[in-house]
Formats: structure tokens, C-alpha cells, sequence
């Protein structure tokens, strides 16, 4: 969910908030003692959260001067929970902040500005496209912690079985190569997402966007986009494309297909890379494909960058931020990126944290190697908002209950109430 919450979600927001914060932990005002600051995790609470669990006790065997409360927070509850309490007063010291919710919440003065602390020591060692998505009118408010793209994952043997050799290239070499696919070996060979996210790369491979941040325009019925959405939808009927999956478990079917072998290729991100290899398909994990998205009919291929960043409450007191920059440090330094890559699949966000041990993961070497054709999101605050209306309006379309003119419309309706001042 993104805005608004039934009562009983804002009461447990405030309940957490209260038990959460670092100014209500016992003994954290005790100058004596150690400060305690409290971190809302949003990762995986399987797969990922032992990692940041056992990071949180070497730091804590590091600085004694510094007790961290850690909270794992489901990511589609954080935002709104983070929201609220920040709101009251009363949030965590650190978020881990989805990319396009740190200039939202930067805008709203809840996040400390970053840029001269110790959370930001090393800024020199962190690619500078993501150091940008951290930022917010001149100001970073949040340090890189993971990286993200989409790209196109693929099962090897599935593919040689079929006869094609290379992973396809644009969106229409990809169709041939799911016929083929469904001709050789009986399984359908692409299976495509409703989720607007996982659509965006189609705008991109048009040279189009949601918005156009800079003109304060919205383009997300306009021509190019029209033709992206329309490619998009031709990929959910013919030999060899599964339709489409409107239910609420679309994700998971479509996740499960792929890691056992009932499909040949999805368009997924790296987060997903420890259940791949669970799956029976994987148990090799050399026969994961991963390509670069398709392009499109302007010869483009991307997908949004993604990832989370690490950010600091602003209303915290001076103790607890101290406490909370050098605890961001510390966790997105080189050593603790290393760490968490091996043990989650993640990719990390500074080049040295790229170590041998590292990409001797054939999922995140894989990974790494599609991320120069990411795409920065906007620093719009409310970006990540304008994919709500169409996570409405692209299942209805992809399911025939409206058409791509009017799905479309109704998306543009929606984004205009979100960004008001920007113009058809």
C-alpha cells in the first residue's frame, strides 16, 4: 500500500514508533552508557535479514560506545509505517529507504542531510549515478547500501534445447525465440509481469517516461508511451508467451515457473537471485542467463535502477545521529558490502566491494554486467507514487477488461492528482 492506511495499521505505525525510536529506548540518554539507536530494516526477513543481523553484532563488538535495535519492517508496510512515525516524531534513527522514497521523505525534512559526516567518508568510492539518486535539491540524504536493475534471466538449457544461442536482443527477437522455445521443448518461453515497474523498461526502449520531470509534463499517454504499453501487451498473447497473470499472486507464479523450469525466460531483479538457485532448474547455477532487458524499436534497452540507501532521521538528537552516521558507515563501508553480497546475492554500490569472492557468484557477476544500461529515476519525490496508478490500470488492460486508450487515460487522471503542477 502507498498512502492512506486502515485505523488499525496507523495505530500499529504509532506502536511501533513508540517502541522504535532511539529517544525512547531505556538507558539511550544515559551519557554513561551506551547510545541505542534503532535501525527499520525493510530487507527480506528470510533471506536477507540474517546477514544485516550478524553486521549489526560486529559493529556493536566494534563500538561499544553504540547499542543498535534492530527492526526488521516488511518493504510494502515501511514506507507508510516510516511515514507516520516520522510524522509523530518518533521514528527509527535508520531507515533502509527504497531509492524513490529518499527525496520524498527529504522533502519532507525528515532525513539529515549527509554530505561532510562520517556516513559519507568514503563518498569517492561509490559509483556516482546511484550517490545522485541519493539526493534531493544539491543535498545527499542517504548512502547506497544496495543496487538493483531488472534484467532478462533466462535457463540455459532451455535455450540450447530450443537451438538459440545468444540471448534475444529486442522485444521482437525475444517473441522468435519463445515460439521456438514452445516448439523444441513444450514449455512457453517468456512470461511477462503486469507490474508496472517491470513495464517501465518498455517506456525506456521508446525513449519515454512516466513524467517528464524537467518540462513538469506527464507522458505516460503519449505516443511513444502508447507504442511502449502496446509492446508490452502484444508479449501476453501469441506461441510461447504465457498471458498474463492479473491475480494477486502473479509474482510468485510467475517466480516459481521460472526457477523450476515451466518457463524459459522472465525479466526479473538480482534480489531474487538466492531463490533461483533453489529452484530446481538452478540447481546448476551456471545455467542462470542473464541478459539486458530488450530494447525497444528506438534501438534502447534499460531499466530503472533501484536499490536502497541508508538515511539518517532527522528529528533524532545529536547523540543518536553521531551514533547513527558512523553506524551507516560502517554498513555500507567496502568489508560489510562484501559480506552482504556474498550472503544475500545483492549487488553492492561501490566499485572495491566488487572483490573475486564476490563475483565468483555467477548471479551477481551476471547482474553487474547489465547495470551500466540502468536508468536513474528523477529525483521527483513523488515518482515512486506515479506507479500506483498504473499497478490499477495495466492488469486491467493486460486482462482485456479495458483497452490500452483508456487504461492509459485513466493512469494520466491519476498521476495528475499526484503532481498537480504539471501539464498534459
Amino acid at each position: 500500500m502507498r498512502r492512506g492506511i486502515a485505523a488499525t495499521a496507523l495505530v500499529a505505525s504509532f506502536a511501533l514508533a513508540a517502541t522504535a525510536c532511539g529517544g525512547d529506548d531505556s538507558g539511550s540518554d544515559n551519557s554513561s552508557g551506551p547510545v541505542t539507536i534503532t535501525w527499520w530494516d525493510t530487507s527480506n526477513a528470510t533471506n536477507e535479514a540474517p546477514t544485516y543481523q550478524a553486521l549489526v553484532k560486529q559493529f556493536e563488538a566494534a563500538n561499544k560506545d553504540v547499542k543498535v535495535k534492530y527492526v526488521n519492517v516488511p518493504f510494502d508496510q515501511a514506507q507508510n509505517k516510516f511515514d507516520t512515525a516520522a510524522g509523530a516524531s518518533g521514528a527509527p534513527d535508520v531507515l533502509r529507504s527504497e531509492v524513490g522514497w529518499t527525496p520524498a521523505f527529504a522533502k519532507k525534512g525528515y532525513f539529515l542531510p549527509l554530505d561532510g559526516t562520517d556516513a559519507l567518508k568514503d563518498q569517492a568510492k561509490f559509483k556516482s549515478n546511484l550517490l545522485e539518486q541519493a539526493k534531493y535539491e544539491g543535498k545527499t540524504y542517504g548512502v547506497p547500501l544496495v543496487t538493483d536493475t531488472l534484467a532478462l534471466v533466462y535457463n540455459k538449457a532451455l535455450f540450447a534445447k530450443a537451438g538459440i544461442t545468444a540471448a534475444p536482443k529486442t522485444w521482437d527477437e525475444l517473441k522468435t525465440a519463445a515460439a521456438t522455445v514452445k516448439d523444441k521443448t513444450g514449455v512457453d518461453g517468456y512470461w511477462g509481469s503486469t507490474q508496472a515497474y517491470y513495464a517501465q523498461s518498455f517506456l525506456y526502449g521508446e525513449s519515454a517516461d512516466t513524467v517528464d520531470a524537467k518540462a513538469k509534463k506527464i507522458t505516460v499517454a503519449s505516443p511513444a508511451a502508447k507504442k511502449a504499453y502496446g509492446t508490452w501487451l502484444g508479449l501476453f498473447d501469441g506461441k510461447g508467451l504465457h498471458k498474463a497473470d492479473t491475480t494477486a499472486d502473479a509474482y510468485a507464479h510467475i517466480q516459481d515457473a521460472f526457477v523450476n523450469g515451466k518457463v524459459a525466460a522472465i525479466v526479473q531483479g538480482p534480489w531474487e537471485i538466492t531463490n533461483f538457485y533453489k529452484g530446481s532448474a538452478f540447481k546448476d547455477k551456471a545455467n542462470l542467463g542473464i541478459a539486458t532487458v530488450p530494447a525497444g524499436s528506438t534501438g534502447k534497452a534499460g531499466a530503472p535502477t533501484g536499490g536502497h540507501n541508508l538515511s539518517v532521521y532527522a528529528g533524532s538528537d545529536k547523540a543518536h545521529q553521531a551514533a547513527a552516521l558512523k553506524f551507516v558507515n560502517f554498513m555500507t563501508s567496502a568489508a560489510s558490502q562484501s559480506a552482504i553480497a556474498q550472503k544475500n546475492s545483492t549487488l553492492p554500490t561501490r566499485d572495491d566491494a566488487y572483490t573475486a569472492a564476490v563475483k565468483a557468484d555467477p548471479g551477481i557477476a551476471g547482474y553487474q554486467t547489465v547495470l551500466s544500461a540502468a536508468q536513474p529515476r528523477p529525483a521527483l519525490p513523488e515518482y515512486s507514487s506515479l506507479w500506483g496508478p498504473l499497478d490499477t490500470e495495466l492488469p486491467k488492460i493486460a486482462g482485456g477488461k479495458e483497452t490500452l486508450d483508456k487504461g492509459l487515460s485513466n493512469a494520466e487522471l491519476a498521476i495528475a492528482k499526484l503532481v498537480p503542477d504539471f501539464s498534459k
